[in-house]
């Protein structure tokens, strides 16, 4: 995809993720992940505060481990009103990053206003995401044996061949065990649960499934990828500690409650940019060759056809 094919508003979305990945680029492998993330934050509001987007931030990034963040209610852009809703994660994969290795990211996603679920209070989430195919199929409330079984069955598989990322946390031990008792292929990952959330969605990626608990605000911005993808996503808030639980209650969430993919994310305009920090699943790194750097993207927007891959040349 060249710019110019664009809405002006998915350009100047990915303009800011190539922001936060210039800005942050020289500390990629420092292991200083607060320094990294600190600089994608700064350059990315910086780039959507000159642009003509109007927009508000409902998911911000950081605030669960005091890194810094984009704030929940910051109004971004220069627009004479504010259309769009906004999730941002300037790095996701923030250690990944630090210590220069694959998978981190910069995501940004945006919806009509009003469409995009506030659940900033609860820092993680149960996850179900697949493709299309599953819809009607899988359940988050089925065991992983099932879902598994189930898929391989709609895909015309052998169980062995069924793919099912899981992030390598103790509170998925115990999921990680089953799948594996299942029959079905474990795709491990430390970090960066959008990356291999979306790629769950996306034909070709090398993963059928994700299931597990990881972030919320990263599934709400996963799941804007998911409604243009076609894919298929659920999710339960599940905060992990009493004062976790606490807040949610105070804020009105409903901690039974299973989100199907519109109730994560409404509306009809749904875009979503990625972009490379370290290769990974479905972008390569930032690449620096004689002062230069190329920074990759996949860029979703529902006003264009299918997911496109964009390359970008900046002074390093």
């Amino acid at each position: 995809m060249t710019l110019h094919e664009a809405p002006t508003p998915t350009i100047e979305l990915l303009a800011a993720t190539v922001a936060a990945v210039t800005g942050s680029w020289s500390l990629v492998g420092s292991g200083d992940g607060m320094a990294v993330d600190g600089a994608a934050v700064d350059a990315m509001r910086y780039s959507l505060s000159a642009s003509e987007f109007g927009g508000i931030v409902v998911i911000g990034e950081g605030e669960k481990d005091e890194a810094p963040m984009l704030f929940n209610g910051e109004l971004l852009g220069q627009g004479n009103s504010i259309e769009w809703d906004v999730a941002v994660d300037p790095i996701d994969g923030t250690k990944l990053a630090a210590a220069g290795t694959k998978g981190a990211v910069s995501v940004i996603a945006a919806t009509e206003r009003g469409t995009m679920l506030d659940c900033h209070e609860v820092y993680y989430m149960k996850k179900l995401v697949s493709s299309g195919v599953a819809r009607g199929v899988l359940d988050i409330d089925a065991s992983a044996t099932s879902n598994v079984l189930a898929l391989a069955k709609a895909l015309d598989v052998p169980v062995s061949d069924v793919r099912v990322a899981v992030i390598n946390k103790p509170n998925n031990f115990e999921l990680i065990q089953e799948i594996q008792a299942a029959g079905a292929q474990w795709v491990r990952f430390e970090e960066g649960d959008i990356a291999m959330a979306v790629a769950a969605a996306t034909e070709g990626s090398g993963v059928d499934l994700l299931l597990g608990i990881g972030g919320a605000p990263e599934g709400v911005l996963t799941a804007v990828a998911i409604r243009v993808l076609g894919g298929y996503m659920q999710g339960i808030l599940a905060p992990q500690t009493p004062d976790e639980i606490e807040r949610a209650l105070q804020a009105g969430y409903a901690l039974d409650k299973k989100f199907e993919l519109e109730d994560l994310v409404g509306g009809e305009r749904h875009i979503f940019v990625l972009t490379g920090v370290t290769d990974g699943i479905l972008v390569d790194g930032v690449r620096e060759e004689d002062g230069e750097l190329t920074i990759q993207s996949m860029v979703l927007d529902s006003a264009l056809d299918g997911a496109r891959l964009v390359e970008v040349k900046v002074d390093a």
